[in-house]
């Protein structure tokens, strides 16, 4: 993946055809599911806006990128608790820093 701190976007096109530019938010690998994934936020959000985070598998190339063809839909439960839980480390994490 590329610097932190380099804002990274992907373009996600939803069941009508219309497209939507996000933020990475962050990507993480789980050793217990062996997967990687990756969060999503809808560019130019505020700070202090209210949005709902897109969150998926995905399978990046050897760059560490990867495009809406590598984004797979979360179905499991338990591995939406996983990543749920992680999110909500960094957001309290996140807050610690301001």
């Amino acid at each position: 993946m590329a610097n932190q701190n380099e804002i990274q976007n992907i373009t996600l096109v939803d069941e009508n055809g219309d497209e939507t530019l996000y933020e990475i938010l962050f990507t993480f690998h789980s050793d217990e599911y062996s997967k990687d994934y990756i969060l999503l936020i809808p560019e130019g959000v505020e700070d202090d806006e209210e949005v709902d985070i897109q969150a998926y598998i995905f399978n990046p190339d050897e760059n560490g990128e990867a495009t809406e063809e590598d984004l797979i839909q979360i179905e499991d439960d338990k591995e939406w608790d996983m990543v749920e839980e992680v999110l909500n480390t960094f957001l309290d994490d996140d807050n610690n820093f301001e």
